[in-house]
């Protein structure tokens, strides 16, 4: 028994080493004041840091990255929590199932199809190349990530409190205002911070959609990767792990709120 422990232990780590062995690599690079991506690192500098906050390129990209996000984070919450909502109305499990896939198929629909038929979509109504395209391109893949929290929380919210508060008397938008929506607040905050960082990955989507002007940190990351290798990339991902990590604690931090709630 004790043989079968120290088995799982040492693969559990062992898995642990080969997914974060490429991070520990690239990472300690972003504070290199080399031009170029090797080993070793002769002097340490915030350089790379500092240009991505002073290029042109890279600041642009920060903040199209900030509001593409914000709106996106803003829209997929409103329709994924409305969507939740309306799947916790079913009238019947098969009817519950069908409408669940369909909002989570643009989890699983490959993101080059969509950005192939957003593209066609967008040029015909004249979003393409455009903040509302690139937004509303985002939103679609972002929405299966708040429908699944939202709707999580809401299988935890007791109908009898629901119940309760109409039966004193609250109209329907009431319940759901001072009862619903407060109860399952975590599940929204969390849907939230996952589409954020939904839009802030995304690159696929915002290469068929988005203009010069629409170019997010992702995409700049891709470009930069293909035209001349910087250090810079390695500052950007930095700062994209530190972003992931914050979003994890957050997400954490109010799920353990709810807990102790």
């Amino acid at each position: 028994m004790r043989l079968l422990s120290l088995s799982k232990a040492i693969f559990a780590a062992m898995v642990v080493i080969f997914l974060m062995a490429p991070l520990f690599a690239i990472l300690p690079l972003a504070f290199t004041d080399s031009i170029f991506l090797n080993y070793p690192i002769e002097t340490y500098s915030l350089r790379w840091f500092h240009e991505l906050f002073t290029a042109d390129a890279w600041r642009r990209s920060i903040l199209n990255s900030i509001l593409i996000g914000a709106g996106t984070t803003v829209l997929a919450t409103v329709l994924g929590t409305i969507a939740a909502l309306g799947l916790r109305g079913h009238a019947s499990a098969l009817l519950f199932s069908f409408f669940r896939t369909v909002f989570l198929l643009p989890m699983v629909v490959p993101a080059v199809v969509l950005g192939v038929g957003m593209q066609l979509m967008f040029a015909r109504y004249g979003l393409a190349n455009t903040y509302p395209g690139v937004v509303i391109a985002h939103t679609v893949i972002a929405i299966p990530f708040v429908v699944v929290n939202v709707t999580a929380a809401l299988q935890g919210v007791d109908r009898r409190l629901e119940n309760a508060a109409a039966s004193l008397g609250a109209a329907p938008i009431v319940v759901l205002r001072r009862v619903t929506l407060p109860l399952a607040m975590p599940g929204i905050v969390s849907g939230a911070v996952f589409a954020f960082a939904t839009s802030l990955d995304e690159v696929v989507l915002t290469l068929f959609v988005a203009g010069p002007n629409q170019r997010t940190v992702a995409r700049q990351m891709f470009s930069t990767i293909r035209e001349n290798i910087s250090p810079a990339i390695a500052a950007a991902a930095f700062l994209f792990i530190v972003s992931t990590v914050v979003i994890a604690g957050l997400v954490l931090l109010v799920k353990k709120r709810k807990v102790s709630a």
